[in-house]
């Protein structure tokens, strides 16, 4: 019985940290635009998100999507993990630590079982042979620093910061440095079926032919 109660409150601790970061996204957007002297006004022309439902998104109201948060982090030019990255002081029994994942430094920033997972990696200069792999899921991933190289079936693509891109990982694929410099890159993965529903799509362009 004892264990049965443990193992439930555990499950809880999930979901509550998983709540907490959702809702620290908030007061974190109202912050940044506050701080930047930035009314609801001018970050609706700019990002085209409607004025109601940039403040509900603030007040905790709306909750935090890809489609909604990437043009407000670019509209403040502030890297897209700092708005959804888990806050710093937490519940002290859940850490998210960071692992290593075919030479890459991996730190999950989402706790959830299941549904869309979060990640921010860096990726290390010498990771620059490409070994592409498949496996079920759907993949985005969006170019904090660096430039990235990505393989992907026939393409051969280099990404810089701010450029995204999203593609059936049952695809052959493999990304690395572009240019011998490590890479900070965010990455959003879901299993088979589920996209992000990304409308804005940047060009990314070849990288010198493939």
């Amino acid at each position: 019985m004892d264990e049965d109660s443990h193992s439930h409150d555990h499950s809880h601790s999930h979901d509550a940290s998983l709540a907490d970061v959702l809702s620290e996204v908030g007061p974190r957007l109202r912050r940044i635009r506050t701080q930047r002297e930035v009314t609801l006004t001018a970050l609706s022309e700019v990002t085209g998100i409607s004025k109601s439902t940039l403040s509900r998104l603030e007040s905790g109201q709306r909750r935090p999507s890809l489609e909604l948060l990437l043009p407000i982090a670019r509209a403040h030019q502030v890297p897209l993990d700092e708005l959804i990255g888990a806050p710093e002081v937490g519940d002290p029994r859940v850490r998210i630590a960071p692992r290593r994942v075919h030479d890459m430094t991996v730190l999950p920033l989402t706790r959830q079982p299941g549904g869309l997972q979060a990640y921010k990696m860096v990726i290390p200069s010498r990771r620059n042979d490409p070994e592409p792999r498949t496996h079920e899921g759907y993949e985005w991933l969006y170019v904090l620093a660096g430039k990235l190289r990505l393989v992907l079936a026939d393409h051969d693509l280099v990404l810089g910061p701010g450029e995204a891109a999203e593609f059936d990982t049952r695809l052959p694929h493999w990304f690395g440095s572009a240019d011998d410099q490590p890479v900070e890159v965010l990455s959003l993965f879901g299993s088979q079926g589920e996209r992000m529903h990304v409308r804005a799509k940047p060009r990314t362009r070849d990288a010198g032919g493939s």
